[in-house]
C-alpha cells in the first residue's frame, strides 16, 4: 500500500511536470496571476506584492503575498500547486536575513522596503514553459535556415559558410539565454 506522503509526491511531480514553478523566497517581489471565474467566462488577475512567507509542506505547501492598497495592506496566501495560479514572475529579489516577515505587518513607507539581492536571473513566467528537447529541435532548425542562406548568397568556400554559421549559432545561444 501506498502512504499518503507518496501520493503527494506524485501528484507534485505530475504538477511539476505540466508547469514549471521558479524559486522565490521570502522577501522576494513577486507577480501571481490568478485564474478567476466570472460566470462562464475565465481570465487573469494579478497580484504582485512582496512574499511575506513560504511554507514547504510537497502539495500543501503555500506562500502568502502582501501589498499595499489604497493605504491599506492586504494580504494573500495561495496554495503552491493550485490550479487556481496560472503564473507565477519574480520581479525583484529581495536580500532579508527571516523567512517570514510578519514584522513588515506594523511597518509603513520607508521603513518597510526591502533591499534588493542582485541576481543573474530573475523573472520566469510559469505559462513560459521550454522543454530541452524544443530548444534543440528549434536550433536545428534555425541552422538549416542558416545554411540555406548562406549558399544561396553565393559563397562558395565552405570556410565562409562555416564561420557564418558559426556566428549565427552564437547568436541564437545568446537570444535564447
Amino acid at each position: 500500500m501506498k502512504n499518503i506522503e507518496d501520493i503527494n509526491k506524485e501528484n507534485v511531480k505530475k504538477i511539476l511536470s505540466k508547469k514549471k514553478i521558479p524559486k522565490f523566497f521570502a522577501g522576494d517581489t513577486v507577480k501571481i496571476g490568478v485564474r478567476i471565474m466570472e460566470g462562464k467566462r475565465e481570465r487573469i488577475q494579478y497580484f504582485e506584492g512582496v512574499c511575506i512567507a513560504k511554507k514547504n509542506r510537497n502539495i500543501n505547501s503555500s506562500f502568502t503575498v502582501r501589498k499595499i492598497s489604497f493605504g491599506e495592506g492586504v494580504e494573500r496566501t495561495f496554495a503552491l500547486y493550485s490550479p487556481i495560479i496560472g503564473s507565477i514572475k519574480v520581479i525583484r529579489s529581495g536580500q532579508v536575513k527571516r523567512a517570514k516577515l510578519y514584522y513588515l505587518r506594523h511597518r509603513k513607507g520607508k521603513s518597510a522596503r526591502i533591499s534588493e539581492k542582485i541576481k543573474k536571473s530573475i523573472g520566469v513566467d510559469v505559462s513560459e514553459q521550454i522543454s530541452k528537447d524544443n530548444l534543440v529541435e528549434e536550433v536545428e532548425k534555425k541552422e538549416t535556415k542558416i545554411v540555406a542562406e548562406t549558399k544561396k548568397e553565393g559563397t562558395t568556400k565552405d570556410k565562409n559558410i562555416s564561420s557564418k554559421t558559426e556566428l549565427k549559432k552564437e547568436e541564437i545561444k545568446k537570444e535564447k539565454k
